[in-house]
């Protein structure tokens, strides 16, 4: 039996609201798109932790044995500085800003995002269109809804029919916006207003003379909006329906909402089978914002150059700390949070190092153990199987890390296992830290400067036991295992462990 039936994966659809067994629509095969980047600042936390919940997916179904493609955008285009189809294009702007090309802004943040993912070690995407790579295509798209009657041009722009379309399918099925509601919430319209109604939205934008970013259309010289590169896009790739969409929570109204409506009124049918979506970032409790000073870069977290930050932490660092949170719930930064986070992550990759060093001697078999650890081995794939739960996969690593201190200690022997179950442990302990939770030794070199930081500490207490100078060395022993590092004296002499 493969691992993908032994271990089916069940995920919560935004769409149905609940949690259902994953069920591909090709056999063996998942397409799964991801809203990717505006490109005109740099990449912020929040956007990692989205990229972080779908690089997540995209490693476990992997793992399983499934063949993905996983297609995550560029949006160098369209999106406007508000969802009511008003303001300047945010790239537009900044080019005017800086005095640049557009493509000058978008190559610049493109470039810092790639190195931004890098550094916390995420998969790239099968394939990673662009917006403006696909303008004949979205033009194509406009024209369809115009001909179908959902669609309607007022002076060389096109809008959506919201009302038209829910009278045949059903607008805000994703988010559970109700149409009436919208219409009364919404902002009136002025004698200036192009729109028929308040909840239409924009498939294409007339440009004036002073617009940079334009391109010529059937309906004039204009830009397509943001909503429409999506539908675009993931259906080229994948397929009229496919498998997964994910984004960000804020991502569900408008935009997603109205890329179904796209997809269903072009083609008549659904165009995604399960919608997924990663919840906020909080820091101390507070919901992350610029105008309340505690909104962090990812380059300045690392450096801890922020007034927030005691200290800097490694990417690696970072990751295991979003990992310890199941993406649909809100994640809290701290300094106490990630100080823990960092414990446990030198924890694991002691572990990791602990388990290569293992040698498998064959010895009496022992049944209970062999069923003990196939149950943690079985236990790992579960969790992440149950909506991709890596706070509960990391619970699961660490009773096996335990396991892997007892083996080294001799408190358990490997060989009363047989080869098989050993092997399994080692291989499917590995592949969860390394392939499927996507994490890594942070830089050997810091690595060495730590080791011999610490041997320097413990020659100098060895000497202070030497000289009888038991309090010095009391104090080097309690004040390293004030910061994580365990002194352990043996035979051999004394070895350290991270806590």
């Amino acid at each position: 039996m493969s691992l993908k039936e032994q271990y089916p994966v069940k995920l919560y659809n935004t769409l149905t609201k609940k949690k259902e067994e994953f069920k591909s629509i090709h056999k063996d095969k998942v397409g799964m798109y991801v809203c990717g980047p505006t490109v005109y600042s740099d990449v912020h936390l929040g956007n990692v932790r989205t990229f972080l919940c779908f690089d997540i997916v995209y490693r476990y179904l992997t793992y399983l044995g499934y063949q993905v493609r996983y297609v995550r955008n560029i949006t160098d285009v369209g999106h406007l500085e508000n969802d009511a189809d008003e303001g300047e294009d945010k790239i537009s702007k900044k080019a005017r800003l800086e005095e640049l090309e557009p493509m000058e802004i978008v190559q610049r943040y493109t470039k810092g995002f790639h190195e931004v993912l890098s550094q916390f070690n995420f998969w790239p995407p099968s394939i990673e269109p662009s917006a403006t790579g696909h303008i004949v295509e979205q033009i194509e798209l406009v024209q369809d809804l115009l001909d179908k009657g959902l669609a309607y041009e007022t002076n060389g722009s096109v809008y959506f029919d919201v009302t038209k379309y829910d009278k045949q399918y059903n607008y805000g099925k994703l988010s559970g916006r109700n149409i009436e509601e919208l219409m009364e919430s919404g902002r009136d319209l002025d004698s200036q207003d192009e729109k028929r109604n308040k909840v239409d939205f924009a498939l294409w934008k007339k440009a004036s003379t002073s617009h940079i970013m334009r391109w010529s259309s059937p309906w004039g010289p204009g830009f397509p909006g943001w909503h429409l590169e999506c539908t675009v896009m993931s259906t080229k790739y994948l397929g009229e329906t496919f498998d997964i969409h994910g984004g960000g929570m804020d991502l569900v109204f408008p935009h997603h909402e109205c890329e179904i409506a796209q997809s269903c009124g072009s083609r008549g049918k659904d165009p995604v089978n399960y919608w997924m979506h990663s919840n906020m970032l909080t820091v101390n409790g507070q919901k992350m914002s610029k105008s309340l000073g505690n909104s962090f870069l990812p380059g300045q977290l690392f450096s801890g150059d922020h007034d927030l930050l005691d200290r800097g932490y490694g990417p690696m660092v970072v990751r295991f700390f979003m990992l310890q949170s199941h993406y649909s719930s809100t994640l809290d930064f701290s300094n106490e949070a990630l100080g823990a986070a960092e414990r446990g992550y030198k924890r694991l990759m002691e572990g990791i190092k602990v388990s290569r060093d293992l040698v498998y001697e064959p010895a009496e078999k022992s049944e209970g153990f062999e069923v003990r650890v196939k149950n943690m081995i079985d236990q790992l794939f579960s969790n992440l199987s149950d909506d991709f739960n890596t706070a509960k996969g990391l619970a699961a690593l660490f009773e096996i890390t335990t396991l892997m201190n007892n083996f080294k200690v001799g408190n358990e022997k490997p060989g009363v296992l047989s080869q098989e179950t050993f092997n399994a442990l080692i291989r499917h302990y590995h592949g969860f830290v390394y392939d499927v939770l996507g994490l890594k030794e942070e830089d050997e070199s810091s690595n060495q400067l730590v080791d011999g930081v610490i041997d320097i500490l413990i020659k100098l207490r060895q000497d202070a036991k030497a000289g009888k100078n038991y309090a010095l060395s009391d104090k080097i022993r309690d004040d390293l295992k004030e910061i994580g590092v365990i002194l352990k004296d043996g035979k051999g002499g004394t070895e350290y462990s991270l806590n």
